[in-house]
């Protein structure tokens, strides 16, 4: 028996004709997809603020071009663009159906916001307490109140916060009942949920060595097939462009992580004992992997207001560059002196392109006072002076604040049709590690499966001849965001290529090469099973997306800034 678990949204915004796609390209037996982001929920909150709704409406668009077949299939939707009112999107859901001519069973999940609660929010990272007041603070959610749904006769799961992975989760514990206990089994299905939750991602999109992908250009989504011993393949419906392969599961496998154990509100789930085989063209097996007690904790992403800022962008052409920098600066600071703003940041980019953002509690003084003044220099400046940004009024941002509360305080609950749903009666106590079970740090040893055979690391290459190469000649790589800290992902494809790898790319010399990462602390994190190592950059990001002033606040680009340095490769690795 297997459960086909198509995803059709990696975002608040992916590709609207990804819902029919997955449903009319082949057999699925659910539906499911990603609209929230730690930024999605400042956006959803700004706009309740404007008098818009407070979930995702590009999933009511996508679910108008699918919800008939659905019901006429028998395909279950799972969606966690409840956001930040999932009981006014199942009642949108419903006026939509009721349009429509039909009448689908629709539940919500709520529990997950505790922004109304007296909670005093410990920053996970950093330790400092949040004295400002929350605009929005949701709990991670898990699978099974979506399984709880399910099980109870929905159509249609609507959710606010939940993990990613607990889209797949939920599906799994409904359709194999698996308990609380069922260690294993959970956790293969959060590495499924993890690989398919950012949609194209997973068969060829976003990844480093996209030459090797065929048309791009019309990427299918991913399938997990899901078996009841949370094993699963991951593949894509036949004909459409993209590719799945052990290196683009294992590029998504990397993002956005920290240690091997990755912690969920379901169960911790040991990245370090994932097996990957080929299972035929576009099809990649996972199993094998291990399953600790969930901690007694939920994370919780606390949103709040934390200012204004505005951004000038000049553009720097011909000879002279650093030193027209310098002077376009000195124009501008003596125009407005830089210590009228609480932040600024200053980058000059390889492309030429000078971005000076300023940040302050005052909304006029980093509004058009600011903006205004960088204009005013545009005669008296560096020769060639244009720029790319007119001047204009500040905007507010956001900072996103990470924090912790006992899972024992909160309480999810599931409706159907507006009607409170009773907890699954059968369903075990759940299991959360005790004291002496709580996860050594990230890169203790412990239970790891062996990894097979045709994975093991080779010795290291000797003091044979070397190259000079971009390292991405070799190395793929992934990077994004967790609020603060960037996280960098890289993998290589023989054993003799990790070998090499594990023994080079250590923190201090990955700052050698990015020398932006120097004043940050940098954690490494070893996966020989994926022949991969994950880096975590804490504080690259300042206080989260919304609040960096970076040309890149996700991070994004950060995996291919490392593959393009020149580093000295033994020539026996390459192609």
């Amino acid at each position: 028996m297997t459960l086909r678990v198509a995803n059709c949204s990696g975002f608040y915004g992916d590709r609207l004709s990804a819902a029919r796609e997955m449903v009319e390209g082949g057999p699925i037996d659910v539906l499911t997809g990603d609209w929230l982001a730690e930024l999605t929920m400042l956006i959803l909150a700004g706009n309740r603020l404007k008098g818009r709704p407070g979930y995702a409406p590009t999933f009511l668009r996508q679910l108008e071009d699918v919800l008939g077949l659905c019901l006429e299939r028998g395909v279950k939707i799972v969606a966690n663009a409840g956001g930040l009112d999932p009981a006014g999107c199942a009642e949108a859901v419903h006026d939509l159906a009721a349009r429509l001519g039909l009448s689908p069973d629709v539940a919500h999940v709520t529990g997950d916001d505790l922004t109304a609660r007296d909670l005093e929010h410990v920053n996970a990272d950093t330790g400092e307490r949040l004295t400002a007041k929350p605009l929005t603070a949701n709990a991670y959610l898990g699978g099974r109140p979506i399984a709880t749904a399910l099980t109870a006769g929905a159509d249609i799961v609507v959710t606010g916060r939940v993990t990613d992975a607990a889209l797949v989760t939920g599906p799994g514990i409904w359709r194999y009942g698996w308990q609380p206990a069922d260690l294993d089994q959970l956790a293969g299905s959060v590495v499924a949920g993890h690989v398919i939750e950012c949609g194209c991602q997973a068969t060829g999109g976003n990844y480093a060595f996209f030459q090797d992908v065929p048309d791009l250009a019309h990427c299918g989504f991913p399938i997990a097939e899901l078996h009841a011993d949370g094993s699963a393949v991951i593949t894509k419906h036949p004909g459409t462009g993209g590719r799945v392969s052990i290196g683009t599961v294992t590029a998504q496998l990397v993002y956005e992580i920290a240690g091997p154990r990755y912690l969920g509100p379901d169960v911790v789930a040991r990245f370090d004992t994932i097996t990957l085989m080929d299972d035929g063209p576009d099809r990649v097996r996972i199993s094998g992997v291990r399953g600790e007690p969930p901690p007694d904790t939920l994370k919780v992403a606390v949103n709040y207001l934390g200012g204004y800022r505005n951004t000038m962008t000049l553009v720097l052409t011909g000879l002279d560059i650093p030193a027209k920098a310098r002077l376009a600066e000195a124009a501008i600071w003596a125009r407005i002196p830089r210590d009228t703003f609480a932040q600024t940041d200053v980058t000059l980019t390889p492309s030429g392109l000078l971005r000076i953002t300023v940040m302050d509690p005052d909304r006029r003084t980093a509004g058009r006072a600011f903006s205004s003044a960088v204009v005013e220099t545009g005669l008296a400046s560096y020769p060639g002076f244009h720029g790319l940004t007119p001047p204009g009024d500040a905007s507010p941002y956001g900072i996103y604040w990470p924090s912790l509360v006992p899972a024992s305080d909160v309480h999810p609950q599931v409706f159907l049709n507006g009607v409170p749903v009773p907890d699954d009666p059968t369903a075990s106590p759940p299991v959360t590690a005790s004291a002496d079970l709580v996860p050594p740090p990230a890169n203790a040893g412990g239970a790891s499966a062996p990894p097979p055979p045709d994975r093991d690391a080779a010795p290291a290459p000797g003091d044979g001849p070397t190259v000079r190469v971009p390292l991405g000649r070799i190395v793929g790589a992934r990077s994004g965001d967790k609020g603060g800290n960037a996280n960098l992902g890289v993998w290589v494809a023989t054993a003799e290529q990790y070998a090499w790898l594990a023994t080079y790319l250590t923190p201090n010399r990955l700052k050698a090469l990015l020398p932006d990462l120097a004043p940050h602390r940098v954690d490494r994190y070893d996966l020989p099973n994926l022949r991969a190592l994950n880096f975590v950059i804490h504080g690259l990001l300042g206080r989260g997306v919304a609040a960096s002033p970076r040309l890149d606040p996700q991070a994004k680009a950060l995996g291919e800034e490392l593959r393009a340095q020149l580093v000295d490769t033994p020539a026996t690795l390459l192609p």
